[in-house]
């Protein structure tokens, strides 16, 4: 699986305009497809980003059962991240959408604008059990038109010698986290990391503290996202954190935390398979803590969905329905959670899923509460996002207070 990185690349507002056009043009629409029709589809195409060799191919593997399943051959094809949204774009034009489409879940929502997906109750695929913030980021205008077989968010990783030698324990509250922090913190290393570039993923990183904090998207210039963002101008202004965090992604955070560099740092579980390679590596990681006792954590959704796109045949359409409903079918579920450290969208799958890998336990409490990033803004998302990593941005250099930087914020997610 991948981490949201790949989102901050594929931000193409512009280009969903065009694609509307694009699709109208085409008159993409599905006939009434009979049995028979379909039972002549041998064939269908599955196109998505993962484009690493071994994810590929793993990928390949679950697309081929599934659509032995479907009694169809899966021709799978992936492009790289950033050329995904503009080859739908190409797609369109030409009549060559692909039977079947993975999208980033903050794409989704723009995408079904357009009309280029089929929402999927058409096909009667079953949405039944799955979590509700996880099924809202497929959703747009109450219908659903993608559905994520497993979903990643974000926690709080540590090093348990590191603590264990400070007699600190992993933090709950925003104040024992600065605590903890502080102690942790000496030459050549800093107690806390995390990624606060100027991009998505600065932003993706940042949500949990806004959101748990009762701060919104919709109102950024808030007493409680002042809050949120002050904290990490704290950790910064003490020396906890290095004022580095301003470019790193998170790989960068990852590499520090490997290192020694960091006692701590927020990251996904993609980073697992990782950490587990190296042996003299004792890690633990807990949700992230929030401001005070009571509060509710909630963090962002991560993960890909799978959407059935318009096209000219109603009977490739149904295969391609029938192919993603394997994908998000709990047997799939649970194999592709253990294969990339990513949680299973059904609660029941996950809760079973983290008995079984303790590790991930902490990721499965996060996404209970977790909130798809489309859930409050819909496609004005993108704005807001902008707006968020801007403010850090300004915040953490001193530029602006964090008052200052997020009136600035809202002025950016409102466009006034």
């Amino acid at each position: 699986m991948v981490s949201p990185a790949r989102s901050s690349a594929r931000r193409i507002t512009a280009l969903f305009g065009t694609l509307a056009l694009a699709l109208a043009a085409t008159g993409c629409t599905g006939g009434s497809g009979s049995r028979s029709a379909t039972d002549k589809v041998t064939s269908i195409t599955a196109l998505d980003y993962y484009t690493d060799t071994t994810e590929h191919a793993q990928w390949g593997e679950r697309l081929t059962a599934c659509g032995k399943a479907a009694g169809v051959r899966v021709e799978h094809r992936s492009v790289p991240g950033s050329s995904l949204i503009p080859k739908v774009l190409q797609q369109a034009s030409s009549r060559t959408l692909p039977d079947l489409l993975m999208l980033d879940n903050p794409d989704v929502q723009q995408i079904a604008q357009t009309g280029a997906l089929i929402s999927l109750d058409r096909y009667g695929i079953d949405s039944g059990g799955f979590a509700k913030g996880i099924l809202s980021a497929g959703t747009y205008q109450g219908k659903v038109y993608g559905l994520a077989p497993t979903v990643s968010t974000i926690a709080l990783f540590y090093n348990k010698d590191m603590l264990a030698e400070a007699g600190v324990a992993a933090p709950k509250t925003w104040d024992e986290l600065k605590a903890a922090a502080a102690k942790l913190t000496r030459s050549g290393r800093y107690g806390m990391a995390v990624d606060a570039n100027a991009t998505f993923e600065g932003t993706w990183q940042f949500l949990p503290f806004l959101w748990s904090n009762g701060g919104d998207e919709k109102q950024l210039d808030s007493p409680q996202a002042a809050q949120a963002l002050q904290l990490w101008v704290d950790l910064v202004k003490s020396g906890s954190m290095s004022k580095s965090v301003l470019n790193w992604t998170q790989a960068d955070v990852h590499d520090q935390f490997v290192a020694g560099k960091t006692a701590m740092m927020i990251n996904g579980p993609w980073r697992i398979s990782e950490l587990n390679k190296d042996e003299n590596l004792h890690w633990g990681v807990v949700p992230l803590p929030v401001r005070q006792k009571g509060q509710t954590l909630v963090t962002p959704l991560g993960g890909e969905v799978w959407t059935v796109p318009q096209t000219a045949s109603e009977a490739r359409q149904q295969k391609a329905a029938r192919v993603l409903a394997c994908l998000n079918d709990s047997a799939n579920m649970m194999a592709l959670a253990k294969q990339y450290f990513t949680v299973p969208s059904r609660p029941a799958v996950a809760s079973r899923y983290a008995e079984q890998v303790p590790s991930m336990a902490a990721f499965v409490q996060s996404v209970e509460k977790a909130r798809a990033r489309t859930g409050e803004l819909g496609v004005k998302w993108p704005k807001a996002a902008t707006g968020i990593y801007t403010a850090i941005q300004a915040a953490l250099t001193g530029e602006q207070t964090p008052a200052e930087a997020l009136r600035h914020a809202q002025q950016i997610a409102t466009g006034s």
